[in-house]
């Protein structure tokens, strides 16, 4: 990966307040906020931009069709969003040891 292309990416993130910046020979980038508070939607939408709905629809389709085939595809873009704000850092990094049978994060 391009070392201009990461740093943008590392600015995005700085930006939407996921990363924070330190300079200096002791600095580096570290989690502006806490894993619980960061879900995959942030982190897509910080360097990708917005999960929106954006199917080209013909414009020779008629009216209703292309009403009927927008109000679809954003609620599949709405779902989308709900499903990946549900999901946060914390949950990714959760090791399988910490949780118990049930997958409630008890330990046992």
């Amino acid at each position: 990966m391009p070392e201009r292309f990461l740093l943008q990416i590392l600015r995005n993130l700085v930006s939407h307040g996921i990363l924070e910046s330190t300079r200096g020979v002791e600095g580096g980038y570290s989690l502006g906020r806490s894993p619980k508070d960061i879900s995959l939607l942030d982190l897509i939408e910080a360097v990708g931009g917005p999960v929106v709905s954006t199917l080209p629809i013909h414009d020779g389709l008629p009216a209703e069709l292309k009403l009927k085939l927008e109000r679809t595809f954003s609620g599949v873009a709405e779902h989308t969003r709900r499903e990946l704000r549900a999901v946060t850092l914390a949950h990714l990094v959760l090791v399988e040891d910490d949780c118990d049978a049930d997958g409630d994060g008890q330990q046992s």
